[in-house]
């Protein structure tokens, strides 16, 4: 085996596996079982009005994801996946749970539709009232 730019890049992918399992875990333990819904449905930094309603998504996107790694983690150690499935697993898993994060974190963030009163209108220059 001689080690090249895509020997490094193997190794770095499947190294990166490890913590990404670990987050994305501890996340959906944190939702479940601690009822820690700090993370849930953010978007700017700022949680949903009824964050309760979207964390059981949440948990399911991080537990789904996380096991996920943990299977191609389990499959390339012991020899059952070659390179290109587990890094096509891996990376599909990795795509779909951002997306899935973006999704959920804009339904439960609606956009506000109609015009807002305003209750005193500030003056103008050009008509000086």
């Amino acid at each position: 085996m001689v080690f090249d730019v895509t020997v490094a890049m193997t190794w770095l992918l499947f190294l990166a596996l490890f913590p990404i399992a670990f987050f994305w875990l501890r996340r959906a333990y944190r939702i479940i079982f601690k009822r820690d819904f700090s993370e849930v449905a953010l978007k700017r930094g700022e949680p949903p009005d009824n964050v309760e309603r979207f964390a059981p998504f949440c948990a399911a996107i991080n537990l789904v994801a996380g096991g996920v790694i943990v299977f191609v983690i389990i499959g390339v150690v012991l020899g059952a996946l070659a390179y290109e499935t587990w890094s096509a697993i891996a990376g599909s898993t990795l795509w779909i749970k951002f997306f899935a994060d973006y999704i959920l974190s804009r339904h439960a963030h609606p956009i506000p539709m109609g015009r807002k009163k305003s209750e005193d209108p500030k003056p103008t220059a050009k008509t000086g009232e």
